[in-house]
């Protein structure tokens, strides 16, 4: 597994408890708004940021499409 596919699925799972969802419900949120591909390609940019601020950019995307930053 790739150093991104597990910072991937560290990201949905932190960022479903935050929420007080289900891992597969965040998933198939994020597919329905279709940015799952795009919070996959952000590993650099998330990896290196607080949690708090790539849950923020990922509640942006959701909302209005666009990145918070």
């Amino acid at each position: 597994m790739t150093k991104e596919m597990q910072f991937f699925l560290y990201l949905i799972e932190r960022y479903a408890n935050a929420n007080n969802k289900v891992t597969g419900d965040v998933l198939k949120e994020w597919d329905d708004h279709n940015i799952t591909n795009e919070i996959f390609d952000n590993y650099e940019m998330y990896h290196q940021e607080r949690i708090e601020n790539a849950f923020a950019d990922i509640n942006s995307l959701l909302m209005v499409g666009k990145h918070a930053w």
